[in-house]
Order: structure tokens, then sequence, then C-alpha cells
């Protein structure tokens, strides 16, 4: 890998225009093709490589995120599925820009991770847990001699009594979880419990990489996923990597200099894959299917890529008051083909055991006749029942 990246893209270099570009990303992604087939554990796998890491959340608005995601790739996807491959120890959990499950192969490349997080959690205001270095030995003691444990194993006062406040042993707990002093053995009803990180953790191998190795490594398998890309962009995928060293490792890189054009008709310098052409060629037509797709997925996690790939500006206003909403609290982008067409705010009703469209609008100039009508109740049909309801009735020309 010694070609340089030059400081203009030369004249002759490959141009890829919206179009192509939105496929690409869609193909790399893992949503041209219909989501069906048979699915198994080594399935599952496969979809999380491909991705690079499952962001998982707490919040099951109809599903958890973690699962719609998995769910949007493959329709034969269930809720019970994604967490024994943590207890068979195939996914780590920890942090990239979240929470986020990582196949275990990527474990010997995040040791820079654990010591960052781990630096920063120990240091942090917002992290100090107020107990001193015997009373945090004390709870990782604990762990060692009764085994994996949840916080609601221990019990300590919170300094202060605004709801977002933390109890000391939950801020210890996780000032060693990112450190890898603990991590997590499993979870039961999305509630994490702490080992140690040694019990947890497959021993590294003696030829570790190296810091310089390891980010390089890092770097690579984010283009592998990213297939097109800006230094910030490929930067941006694990957020665990200093800008600079990014940059040095695109300029030795192999990746071939593009044009991309973005939704506006504005073309921009970028760096693909070597055999970017081949694998465009290789993409089918996107599958017509509407999509409903998860805020947290990762095809639309970077908003201000996603803004200029598709022209879909998109915000997840969970944490916005909800008077200062402009959509609603859990809204959904609504994919069709290879662009966004509307966004659909939805909500599992568990007493009433229904899905319930509370929200919808079309995106500007896209009209939702009969056809583009039927295919989203048969996608809120297909979502309900992956959360074990029933679609309430809804028609998009009488939503708001």
């Amino acid at each position: 890998m010694t070609a340089k990246t030059p400081a203009r893209i030369p004249a002759n270099s490959i141009s890829i225009n919206n179009r192509d570009l939105r496929r690409l990303w869609l193909a790399a992604n893992r949503l041209v093709e219909p989501p069906s087939g048979p699915l198994n554990a080594a399935g599952i796998m496969q979809i999380i490589r491909d991705l690079g890491f499952l962001q998982i959340d707490t919040v099951r608005n109809v599903v958890r995120a973690q699962d719609h995601i998995l769910w949007s790739r493959n329709r034969n996807y269930r809720e019970s599925m994604l967490w024994p491959l943590l207890q068979q120890r195939l996914l780590f959990e920890h942090f990239t820009h979240d929470a986020s499950l990582i196949p275990v192969e990527t474990y010997p490349l995040w040791q820079r991770q654990f010591r960052r997080l781990g630096a920063r959690a120990a240091n942090a205001a917002w992290y100090r847990s107020g107990m001193d270095q015997g009373e945090i030995e004390a709870l990782r003691d604990r762990i060692a001699a009764e085994g994996p444990l949840s916080t609601h194993a221990f019990d300590s006062a919170a300094e202060s009594r605004e709801m977002w406040a933390r109890k000391p042993h939950k801020k210890a707990l996780e000032q060693m979880w990112y450190a890898g002093v603990l991590a997590t053995s499993m979870r039961r009803n999305f509630v994490k419990y702490y080992d140690l990180g040694e019990r947890v953790f497959p021993p590294l191998p003696p030829d570790a990489p190296d810091e310089a190795t390891a980010c390089a490594a890092l770097c690579e398998l984010a283009m592998q996923r990213l297939w097109v890309a800006s230094p910030g962009e490929i930067r941006k995928f694990w957020e665990a990597l200093p800008p600079a060293e990014v940059t040095a490792w695109a300029r030795g890189s192999d990746l071939v200099p593009v044009r991309v054009e973005s939704a506006d008709g504005k073309w921009q310098e970028a760096l693909a894959l070597p055999d970017i052409e081949a694998r465009l060629a290789a993409i089918p037509p996107p599958a017509s299917q509407l999509r409903i797709i998860n805020p947290f997925d990762p095809a639309i996690r970077d908003r201000a890529r996603l803004k200029r790939i598709f022209g879909f500006d998109y915000t997840n206003e969970m944490f916005v008051p909800a008077a200062k909403r402009r959509w609603g609290y859990y809204v959904y982008p609504l994919l069709e083909g290879d662009s966004f067409v509307g966004r659909i705010e939805a909500k599992g009703d568990r007493q009433g055991g229904a899905l319930r469209v509370t929200g919808f609008w079309a995106e500007d100039g896209v009209r939702w006749g009969k056809r583009r009508a039927d295919r989203l109740r048969l996608e809120l049909e297909r979502f309900a029942r992956l959360a074990g309801l029933s679609p309430a009735p809804f028609s998009p020309s009488k939503a708001s």
C-alpha cells in the first residue's frame, strides 16, 4: 500500500454519480437485496460482520434497535436470536460511537480503546463515582467471587436526586467496564451482567498488534464497510482513532481517489476501495420493497453523510423537548428502493396488542398513491409480527 492520495483529484479519476453512490452505500449496508432467506447463528454473525458492529439501545419503542437492524436485513430474524451469541463469546460488548456488539475477532485491535475510554471515564467529572480505590476494588472482588452480577446486586446512594443522577456503584462498575477490567457477560431483559474481563474476553494472541498496526487494521475494516468515504468518515466509523492517524493511513493506503456526486448535484473528492467499479457492476437493482429503518441503523447513523448522499435531513428527536420536536419522539425513516420517501412515527401498544401509527410525513415531491401506501401497510404488518403485535388500521392519505 504505497500509493499516495493526491492533493487534488486527477481529471481521469473515477466519477460516481449520485444514483450509483446511493446504490453503493445501500449495498454496503445490505439494504439492496430482498431481506429473506434462511437464518441461523452463523447468518446473524455474518450480518454483524458485514456491518462492522451492531449498536444496541434499551428503548423498546416497537422492538429494540439491535433487533430491528438485524430484521431489516433478514425478515426471519426474531428477538431471541441475538443474546446467545454474546454468551457464546462470538461477540463482545463495548463502546464505539455508542454501546455496541462487536465481533470477537476485533478484540485484539480494541486495546487502545479500552485504555482511552477507561482513562476518560476515570477522569471525567460525570463518571467520578466518589468511591475510594478500596471500595472500587471491593466491587471487583465480589464479582470475582460470585460470578456475573448486575448493578441490582449492589447498593449505594446517588449524590443528588436529579433523574439523571447515577449511583456511585453504577459509575464505578462502568469505569471498570470501559477500561476492560469488567466485561458484559450476558444480558437478561437487557439488564447488563458484569464479569471479570479475563473471564469474558479471549486471551490476546502472542503476536497481538501494536497500536500502529491496530489503527491500520481498524481503518481497513472501516473502509471495507464504507466502500467510499473521506478520512473523516473513516474515523467516525469506529470513533476510536485520532484524526491524524486516520489521515496518515489513508495517504499511505491503496485506496483510489474518486469524484462523487452529492444529492444536491455538487461533486466532491473522496476515496474508494480499489475494486469499487467491480463492486458497483455487481450490485443488483434495489428491491422495490419499502423498508422501515430504525433511527440507529448504520445506514443512517452519520446524519451528514445521509443528507449528502440521499438529500434526507433526519434528526433523532428522542432527547429533544416535546414542544421543540419537528417530527416526533421515535420516528422511522422510510426507504423505498434507493430513496427515502417519508418518515413515520409508530408505537407498540403492549396492553392493546397493537402497533399504532401516531405520525406520518411524506418527503417533499413524493406522491403516496395506492401502490406505495400498500407497500407501507405490508411493511407495518411484517414489523408488527416481529414485535408480536397486530397492526392498527392506518392510511397515509389520512395521516398528518
